[in-house]
C-alpha cells in the first residue's frame, strides 16, 4: 500500500492514509504512541486493494472519533501481546487538555471477540472494547504482526485483497 496522506486531528493524534489498488474495503489500524514506530513500513508492504487508516491516539475518544469517520470493515488493535478476547471494562473518567481540543475520557465498554476466530489470551484492551461498542470486527496483535494479521485478514474477506 502506498502512504498518501499524513495529519493531526483535532485531539491532536497522529492519523495517516495508505491506499492500496482501487476496489476492496476501508481497514483502520489503532496503535499508541509507543507501539506505532514500525506500522509505515509494515503497512507499505501490504499487498492489496482498499485503503488502511493508520490512527495513532492517547485515550479512547480520538480513536472513536477516527473509527466514527473512517467506517472500517476492520479494526487492527496494536498491542505489546496478541490477544483473543476480552472482558467488559470500565475507562475511569478524565478530563484531557491535549494539544488539540480538551475532551472527556471514559465510560463502559463491551466484551469483545477477535476476530479470527482462533483461541489465545484474554485481557482487558480498551481500544478493542472500543471497536465493539460500535459494532466493528477487531483483531489486536503485535507491531510486528501487523502486515501478517492484515493480509490473511483481506484474504478471508471477500473481495478484499
Amino acid at each position: 500500500m502506498q502512504h498518501t496522506r499524513t495529519w493531526s486531528d483535532v485531539y491532536g493524534s497522529a492519523r495517516a492514509l495508505f491506499e492500496g489498488r482501487a476496489g476492496g474495503h476501508a481497514w483502520l489500524v489503532a496503535a499508541p504512541p509507543d507501539l506505532a514506530a514500525p506500522l509505515a513500513e509494515a503497512l507499505e508492504c501490504v499487498d492489496g486493494k482498499g485503503r488502511v487508516a493508520l490512527v495513532v491516539h492517547d485515550g479512547l475518544t480520538p480513536l472513536l472519533a477516527a473509527l466514527r469517520e473512517e467506517q472500517p470493515r476492520g479494526v487492527i488493535v496494536v498491542a505489546e501481546q496478541a490477544l483473543a478476547s476480552g472482558p467488559a471494562m470500565t475507562v475511569p473518567e478524565r478530563q484531557v487538555e491535549g494539544d488539540g481540543a480538551a475532551y472527556q475520557e471514559g465510560g463502559e465498554f463491551p466484551a469483545w471477540m477477535g476476530d479470527t476466530g482462533t483461541e489465545g489470551p484474554q485481557s482487558e484492551c480498551a481500544p478493542a472494547s472500543a471497536a465493539a461498542l460500535l459494532g466493528l470486527p477487531v483483531v489486536v496483535t503485535t507491531p510486528a504482526q501487523v502486515a501478517q494479521t492484515l493480509t490473511a485478514w483481506m484474504d478471508r474477506t471477500p473481495h478484499g485483497r
